[in-house]
């Protein structure tokens, strides 16, 4: 059932009688990755089967049967031909974001990906939102309680085994805290459990897939390279089958490392000390990346002062990595392109169309 967006009349000087509505743009192609196949699949479908459009939705090749799965379950609740859910491997995407017949691309993934996804639609002229990556800062203010933010904080930086684009990845500590914050943190990470994720004492699961565990070597081989020093290093279960990837905590890396400047998605996280909070927000803010960020502090003026100069879509306080349908998330520089949830990500699914009359 297509909702009803608000539509708007109103009188202006030159032009009129203005009728504004919205209209559905006509063939969604949503493409999903496979950290969080179902949400991040239906958050795309549902909003484009509201506001009235028809969906074709790709899942990961990682992870297609759960979304197949849900899929079969709703297709008798919707005419023939509305949500078509297609799989394959690599090629099916680029055919998809050249395909003529297909006007509105929404595409959840890497930022590589996303140029190319970008620069394919473009061809068709079609409307695109991208979701990209995340490569997240944490100011922790000289004011705030270790111990009260600590377990937060890991679950902000390894939630999802750290595979999240929202997760935490640079941990920034005022000098005067630094000790006593990496320290409740180190605390939380060695009580983490590591092993099979249908154990509900467990913290972490393994890594989704080989690929993005090879991905994980590679940069641990960088890492012990460059002798960066190891703030926490945890282990992994030995009677368990899955990619699982040791809990990792860095102390102060060089932020111009490739494991520092790029996304890192796995267990793999940076802490930092800083000095002044001006200095933190440019060391945060010092990234192609614009996703997510937070503040940890108790002076609320002060938390909100900082939140207002960090660039990236959504900035929280004394959280991270929250998401709610009703609250737009929305991105900065190259970490994507429209919006999703809200009214904000449903109008992404829609024209505008204005209709001005003059009265003779």
């Amino acid at each position: 059932m297509q909702m009803d967006i608000p539509e708007i009349e109103q009188d202006e000087v030159h032009i009129g009688h203005v009728f504004k509505r919205y209209t559905p743009i006509g063939v969604v192609g949503a493409i999903t990755p496979w950290n969080l196949p179902v949400l991040l699949s239906f958050m795309k479908a549902l909003p484009a089967l509201l506001a009235g459009n028809t969906v074709i939705l790709k899942p990961s090749p990682f992870t297609p049967l759960t979304v197949l799965r849900i899929s079969d379950y709703i297709r008798d609740l919707l005419p023939p031909g509305v949500l078509n859910t297609i799989t394959g491997g690599d090629q099916l995407g680029p055919w998809m974001t050249s395909h003529p017949g297909i006007d509105h691309i929404s595409f959840t993934g890497s930022i590589e990906t996303g140029k190319r996804v970008l620069a394919s639609a473009s061809a068709t002229v079609k409307h695109v939102g991208l979701e990209l990556g995340g490569n997240d800062p944490g100011i922790v203010l000289a004011d705030a309680d270790p111990n009260a933010i600590a377990q937060d904080l890991f679950n902000s930086m390894f939630l999802l085994s750290g595979q999240g684009c929202i997760c935490l990845k640079r941990l920034y500590i005022h000098e005067d805290i630094y000790p006593a914050v990496t320290g409740a943190l180190v605390a939380v990470a060695r009580s983490a459990k590591v092993g099979n994720g249908l154990d509900p004492n467990t913290a972490l699961g393994p890594v989704q897939n080989h690929l993005q565990y090879q991905r994980l070597q590679s940069a641990w081989e960088e890492i012990t390279k460059s002798g960066a020093t190891i703030l926490f290093r945890g282990d992994v279960p030995s009677n368990e089958k899955g990619f699982f990837f040791p809990v990792t905590l860095l102390d102060n890396p060089p932020e111009d490392a490739s494991y520092v400047a790029q996304e890192v998605f796995g267990p793999i996280r940076s802490v930092f000390k800083y000095k002044t909070v001006d200095e933190a927000i440019r060391r945060a803010n010092n990234t192609s990346y614009g996703l997510g960020a937070s503040v940890w502090g108790k002076n609320a003026d002060e938390l909100q002062r900082v939140a207002r100069q960090i660039e990236a879509g959504t900035v929280w306080i004394n959280q991270h990595a929250i998401r709610n349908p009703f609250v737009p998330a929305t991105a900065y520089k190259e970490s994507g392109i429209g919006a999703e949830l809200g009214d904000e990500g449903l109008r992404e699914f829609c024209h505008i169309q204005v209709i001005g009359t003059q009265k003779w």
